[in-house]
């Protein structure tokens, strides 16, 4: 751990304006940004008294290597940066809310020729209109009863195509579930009318509706065209029906979010009810670990900030009114930047009594039983996590906590196509976003000792080259512009590079010879902080490097199960990565060697005859017809096939995966 007296700026160096700061770690990273109102008086706090701090800053603060800041004009816009930062750079010892699952909302594509309704997770996309989020039942019945009245086209772009080809519309153009625009029986404007109108119900215009769905009947009625009045009175029944599903709790013109939470020392549940014309129309949940020592009203900032910054499409998403259990800190900047999302007026309300205040109870009571399920689901998983990483530090003597590790596996078929797969668990968990794929050519692809040596060779040289690399110093970062994020690549180097940070252990699918070519790769570049073991598949020992034993783990041990999971892990990605490798060999194996006929080329020869036995099959002058491929091009694709034929060379291709004999 680092002493923050090695790296504490001089007091007369810190501005005293406005700004956000960043703390790094040794690797560069950047594990915790900061705003406040005095950058001098904010960052002297966490020098002048390092051991009376609580103990996470404590934590943070001797996890770092050094500190910066970028001033800026206004409290507003240290607010705007410390949320672009946050998210960029994700760091660890900052409050992240994340959803404890992931909610369907019905999106509107109305950035489309012909809008698309359909149920959309994850992010959001620009031109798209969103309503919700719902439960993935009630969301699909919303839908198809809506679609009856609101005939949006629903179909995939595949399905669109097809039936504009074919002049004939698919199912739901047949049951009046869809307009068929496809087919021309209604013009794109006019299908954009009904996607307007489909939006505007689903933002609460739904009496509207209901009131002109009515007169028509009515109307209907007066002329004694009785079927259609059926068929209106039918529509309405659908539309009530889907209006009356939430329940009303609070007057029909309230738009709000209503924001609750519950916590303990560690954790924080949160809850938030939508309120669109006075009824429920969607929830949310998220627990956060209090990896920060914030307050409640801070954690509702950065709740804030996290709930409405995630998504720049923000109109008719943020409500007139937040209703909040205490009010944030930062409160008049929120405001104001919330103001600027929405376009329009925003209040941040704490809610003292009446039905507002009764909702907001109900949403904390959610809250709290959030909390406990998320605590009696987690606590198993977390004591074997923990319990894994304690027994392999144990087992292998490491003076380090396994933070990171690393596992790398081989992959090829008799020499051929030599790949390696490079996977990453931090904490217990994978970590997908660091995982890499390494082919290997020449003669490292001998045999796997040396295509192991070589892989860790070329991963370290990687981390060599990026901490090697310029990181900025202690003290200020330029201010490339009021409230904008400084544009200078050394300022991101930390965050930026591929191979930044560690691994505490590396972990090798082999035996002795795997884990001494590891060990010796390390050695070569001078790394000494790392230490390497492998997994053996026989009888499941554990290597250490220049031993002559292995390190036996009892069967039942968490340790060894981590070990065997990572392991598998990583043997499923490198398989995965061979298979596509080799695939994508085979298919072009017939046309390599044509002097001239690049890979586009190749790929503009098969897209146009469909198969290669089609491309053996064609003249000269046929395969100019190919884009790309001229006269002289041809005659030299069909000379070189007929030479491989002539020759026996172009053997039948087999997909070793399946054992299907490929057509050539």
């Amino acid at each position: 751990m680092a002493d923050p007296a090695s790296y504490r700026p001089q007091t007369g160096e810190i501005p005293t304006t406005p700004g956000v700061y960043r703390f790094r770690d040794p690797h560069g990273r950047v594990i915790y940004v900061g705003k406040a109102k005095n950058l001098r008086s904010r960052l002297n706090s966490y020098f002048a008294n390092p051991a009376g701090l609580l103990p996470k800053t404590y934590a943070m603060v001797h996890a770092a290597s050094s500190v910066e800041w970028t001033m800026v004009g206004s409290e507003l816009e240290s607010l705007q940066l410390e949320y672009t930062w946050i998210k960029e750079f994700k760091p660890r010892f900052n409050v992240v809310f994340r959803d404890d699952k992931t909610y369907p909302y019905l999106a509107v594509s109305m950035g489309e020729k012909l809008p698309r309704v359909q149920v959309m997770r994850g992010e959001r996309r620009k031109g798209t209109r969103y309503f919700g989020p719902y439960t993935a039942g009630a969301i699909r019945e919303t839908m198809d009863t809506l679609l009856r009245v609101f005939p949006v086209r629903s179909c995939s772009p595949g399905v669109l195509k097809r039936a504009q080809a074919s002049g004939r519309p698919c199912l739901l153009g047949y049951i009046d579930k869809c307009s068929a625009p496809c087919v021309g029986r209604v013009t794109a404007e006019e299908h954009r009318a009904i996607a307007e109108d489909f939006c505007s119900f689903m933002g609460g215009e739904a009496k509207r509706f209901i009131t002109r769905l009515e007169k028509d009947m009515g109307a209907a009625v007066a002329e004694l065209d009785y079927e259609r009045a059926a068929r209106i009175r039918d529509d309405i029944v659908a539309l009530r029906k889907v209006f009356e599903r939430n329940a009303v709790v609070l007057s029909e013109d309230t738009d709000a979010d209503v924001f609750a939470l519950h916590e303990d020392d560690l954790e924080a549940s949160v809850q938030v009810f939508h309120v669109r014309g006075g009824r429920v129309r969607g929830q949310r949940g998220w627990v956060v670990e209090k990896v920060e020592d914030a307050t409640t009203p801070e954690l509702i900032e950065h709740l804030l900030q996290q709930v409405y910054g995630e998504d720049s499409d923000n109109q008719g998403r943020i409500p007139r009114e937040v209703l909040v259990p205490e009010v944030p800190s930062n409160h008049h900047e929120l405001l104001e930047w919330l103001g600027g999302l929405r376009g329009a007026k925003v209040d941040i309300r704490v809610p003292q009594r009446g039905d507002k205040a009764a909702l907001m109870s109900t949403v904390r009571e959610n809250a709290e039983q959030a909390l406990k399920l998320h605590k009696v689901r987690r606590a198993g998983d977390i004591t074997v996590r923990s319990q894994a990483l304690q027994e392999l530090q144990e087992a292998l003597e490491l003076p380090v906590p396994l933070l990171r590790i690393e596992c790398y596996d081989i992959s090829h078929v008799q020499g051929t196509n030599v790949v390696a797969s490079m996977v990453v668990v931090e904490d217990g968990l994978p970590k997908k976003a660091d995982y890499r794929k390494f082919s290997i050519t020449g003669a490292a692809a001998t045999d796997d000792t040396a295509a192991m040596h070589d892989v860790l060779t070329r991963r370290f040289r990687h981390y060599l080259q990026d901490k090697s690399a310029q990181l900025p110093k202690s003290g200020e970062v330029p201010n490339p512009g009021a409230g904008e994020p400084p544009s200078d690549d050394a300022a991101l180097t930390g965050a930026k590079a591929k191979f930044a940070y560690p691994p505490n252990l590396v972990v090798v699918d082999g035996g002795q010879p795997q884990v001494n070519a590891a060990a010796r790769a390390l050695a070569e570049l001078g790394i000494d902080d790392v230490y390497v073991v492998g997994l053996a598949k026989r009888l499941e020992e554990v290597w250490l490097p220049d031993s002559d034993f292995p390190v036996i783990l009892p069967r039942t041990s968490q340790g060894l199960y981590l070990l065997q999971r990572i392991r598998d892990e990583a043997h499923r990605f490198a398989i995965t990565f061979h298979r596509q490798k080799r695939g994508k060999a085979m298919t072009v194996s017939a046309l390599d060697g044509v002097p001239g006929l690049g890979e586009a080329k190749r790929k503009a020869l098969v897209a146009h005859f469909g198969s290669l036995k089609k491309i053996k099959a064609a003249t000269a002058l046929e395969l100019t017809a190919a884009k790309g491929i001229g006269p002289a091009l041809a005659e030299a694709v069909v000379n070189h096939l007929a030479a491989a034929g002539a020759s026996g060379e172009a053997a039948p291709a087999v997909n070793m995966t399946t054992g299907e004999i490929l057509e050539i």
